[in-house]
């Protein structure tokens, strides 16, 4: 069952200088059970398509399409029903765990919470033995002690606090669990540990996990698709395997490319590269966006801008070269 659908999401915000279309025309859908990963450079647009499926966005942000959330418009949700949805039906692992919790609340207190906003606040001794065994028991499944619950973030390491913020997550057992940077400033032990916490969770609770991020290696660990963002659209959709090992938009493959080959001092002194930045949303080239910073652009890449078309099986690209892997285009 399609847990989470995107239809031709389109995204504004208002600045000084007018309007600055940041997501334009994206399509995603998420079944539940299944993981999606969506990488690009900062300011593509990942975490604006995941901040808006459950509003989180600045009220001046303009957004358009649909945002299908087990079937309902997100995007026609009143505020009362939104606050129902959130927590409840879908949450966020928020990037930044350092700052994202209370610095003078108790850990159990802050996970409580949603509980008690959905579950109804009753002040009952047994209601609230009930919470506390409920957080007890969350702290645990992310593999903390229960004595944590009367911690202080200031008390916990860079790795707790990001398991306290996934415990938070589940607090009140959602269907999608979107993740933004979870893995962010963590020492690369603590990194796989989280990677593969997500990875349990999504097998037992057959959530729906959509993660963002930077580092494609992440993305390749744990997610069974793979969207790649650039300048707001998706330029390339496959499963993680065939676009990070075997990319065919040149972005894709510069992506890759960036990242150092472990045990190859040369590519670890000298990694490969994009040159140039990504364009200013508010000001974007002509044709494909990406045409001025492609080594393998041709003439009609500049007047031409493609949508995703075929690349083989599940695998679409936004690019002239998309029959062919941008390896080969290079040659």
């Amino acid at each position: 069952m399609t847990l989470l659908e995107l239809r031709d999401l389109t995204i504004t915000y208002t600045s000084a200088r007018g309007p600055v279309p940041a997501v334009r025309g994206v399509n995603l859908s998420l079944d539940a059970g299944q993981t999606l990963g969506m990488a690009g450079e900062s300011g593509c647009g990942k975490s604006t398509v995941a901040m808006s499926i459950l509003r989180l966005l600045p009220r001046s942000t303009t957004i358009g399409g649909q945002i299908l959330l087990d079937g309902e418009d997100v995007t026609g949700m009143s505020w009362g029903r939104l606050r129902a949805v959130r927590w409840a039906a879908a949450s966020v692992v928020f990037q930044g765990a350092m700052h994202a919790l209370n610095p003078v609340r108790r850990i159990g207190e802050q996970i409580a919470e949603p509980i008690l906003l959905h579950n109804g606040a009753g002040a009952a001794s047994s209601r609230q033995s009930d919470v506390d065994r409920a957080v007890a028991e969350l702290l645990e499944r992310v593999g903390l002690p229960a004595r944590h619950a009367r911690a202080y973030p200031h008390e916990l390491s860079g790795g707790q606090k990001q398991r306290v913020m996934i415990a938070l997550a589940l607090a009140c057992s959602p269907r999608l669990v979107i993740a933004d940077e979870p893995t962010t400033a963590l020492d690369v032990m603590v990194q796989a540990q989280v990677l593969d916490l997500l990875a349990e969770l999504v097998a037992e609770r057959g959530i729906g996990l959509m993660m963002i991020s930077h580092d494609l290696s992440v993305l390749a660990q744990t997610c069974q698709r793979l969207a790649v963002m650039y300048a707001g659209r998706i330029v390339e959709l496959g499963p993680s395997h065939q676009v990070t090992t075997a990319p065919v938009h040149p972005y894709s493959a510069a992506l890759s490319a960036a990242f150092p080959t472990v045990g190859d001092p040369a590519s670890r002194m000298a990694p490969r590269g994009l040159p140039g930045d990504p364009p200013d949303p508010a000001d974007l080239p002509g044709g494909c966006p990406f045409h001025p910073r492609c080594g393998v652009s041709q003439p009609e890449c500049a007047t031409q801008d493609l949508q995703l078309r075929p690349a083989g099986p599940e695998h679409t690209a936004a690019c002239v070269h998309a029959h062919v892997p941008a390896q080969e285009a290079a040659r």
